[in-house]
């Protein structure tokens, strides 16, 4: 899209310049490496018009922190909207539900959004995660132990769908729930709001979704009736028992599913995504495995190269210049982190993976006000993932594969991570 496009022409009607045309943000190039898959983009045509997907993308550092920021300008409203619209069938199988969730954290605008940051900030704060890192690292631990003798692994179903997931319930304060069922209605949630599933797939994630929300409300209930609830929830509960006018039953019950689905599955795929990364160079896993001190830097390295949360989305309140392009109002807009997080303008050779680098500057985790409150909870699980991978499976190698990925626009990390070793050089540890 050149400069010259009128504010008036609406987005639908944009005409596509041939570099856009074919582009899709559900094909293979994508979901493999989204931030490689834009450098045309970034290069030549940072801000375009995709017909495919009916969005607004937006590809530089630079632009995509311009849209985090400016909130007057850009709402978060349409974050947590289906990208593909649901189905008339889709919609019945939700009001089964009572499906009827409200703006929460991820897409409410100021002034609410910054009402429930700040009541809901403490439960976010290092004395409060800190704590978890003792039974973050035993139960890491206990799951290694179940295969390490064994040779090889799928770390995805062997280890990191199972313990961010637990992690979760741990913070959440709802531990007594069913890891297995919280998982597959988390990815329900992920396929229904951010992926293009066909009209019986749609369906059956609608039915997915539907019975997060109703687990939502079982654990509302039951953690109201305490008179000092645990977890991030219990917070919030606390906060209600406060402030009734800012955060209602249904705020509570939409943040379970949020919540869940936020802190497990973007937590797994991150450090899914950082193991492929590191054991295909080589020479920076076994720098890791030598100096575990190194490891805090890897993460963000990691994360700026191959973050697990591809892409985000706003809507434009007004006609807004974003680097030379004019988005009408009413446009809706992906802003793709991963594209960001290589943009040669803030990250000198930005394809290298280089875990000496200073990549603090990525925005794996958004940024302004919309910065995730969760960040500090992701940081500390991967380095304790990969403090005791690196100690106990120095010599971990990665199995011929292809990788999948559920295709959607914003969530992204492999269905299955297969590695092997020889299990008699297995260190002895002490």
């Amino acid at each position: 899209m050149d400069s010259a496009v009128s504010s008036n022409e609406p987005a639908t009607g944009c005409p596509v310049a041939h570099t856009t045309a074919g582009f899709s943000f559900f094909d293979r190039e994508y979901q493999e490496n989204p931030g490689a898959s834009l450098a045309w983009a970034r290069e030549s045509q940072p801000v375009f018009y995709n017909d495919d997907s009916d969005y607004w993308v937006v590809t530089r550092h630079e632009d995509v922190k311009s849209v985090f920021s400016q909130f007057n300008k850009f709402s978060a409203a349409i974050t947590l909207t289906p990208v593909t619209p649901p189905s008339e069938a889709a919609g019945a199988q939700l009001e089964k539900y009572g499906f009827a969730p409200c703006p929460v954290l991820a897409d409410s605008d100021p002034p609410m959004h910054r009402q429930y940051r700040r009541l809901n900030a403490p439960a976010f704060m290092p004395d409060r995660i800190d704590p978890l890192a003792s039974y973050i690292r035993q139960t890491t631990n206990d799951y290694i132990d179940r295969f390490v003798e064994r040779g090889h692994a799928d770390l995805i179903a062997d280890m990191l769908w199972d313990i961010p997931c637990l992690v979760a319930l741990q913070f959440l304060g709802i531990p007594e729930e069913d890891v297995d069922t919280v998982r597959r209605l988390a990815t329900s949630m992920t396929e229904f709001v951010w992926g293009r599933p066909s009209p019986e797939e749609q369906v059956r994630a609608a039915d997915g979704l539907g019975q997060f929300w109703a687990m939502g409300e079982r654990v509302i209930g039951k953690l109201k009736e305490l008179d000092d609830p645990p977890g991030w929830l219990g917070h919030a509960i606390k906060m209600q028992r406060e402030h009734p006018d800012v955060i209602s039953d249904t705020w509570l019950q939409t943040n379970v599913m949020g919540g869940a689905m936020a802190a497990h599955e973007t937590t797994t795929n991150a450090t899914a995504n950082a193991v492929v990364t590191l054991l295909r160079n080589r020479d920076q896993w076994d720098r890791l495995c030598a100096q575990p001190a190194l490891i805090p830097g890897a993460v963000e390295e990691c994360l700026r190269l191959n973050p697990s949360v591809a892409a985000w989305r706003r809507i434009a309140k007004e006609d807004v210049r974003v680097g030379d392009v004019t988005i009408p109002a009413g446009a809706k807009i992906l802003m793709v982190i991963a594209s960001a997080n290589q943009d040669d303008a803030v990250f000198e050779e930005p394809e290298r993976f280089d875990i000496d680098r200073d990549a603090k500057a990525h925005i794996a985790f958004g940024a302004g006000t919309h910065m995730c409150l969760g960040n500090h909870l992701a940081r500390l699980e991967m380095v304790i993932y990969l403090e005791e991978l690196t100690r106990r499976l120095p010599h971990m190698t990665l199995d011929h594969q292809e990788f999948h990925y559920v295709p959607n626009t914003s969530f992204r990390g492999p269905e299955s991570l297969h590695v092997s070793w020889d299990v008699e050089k297995n260190p002895v540890l002490s």
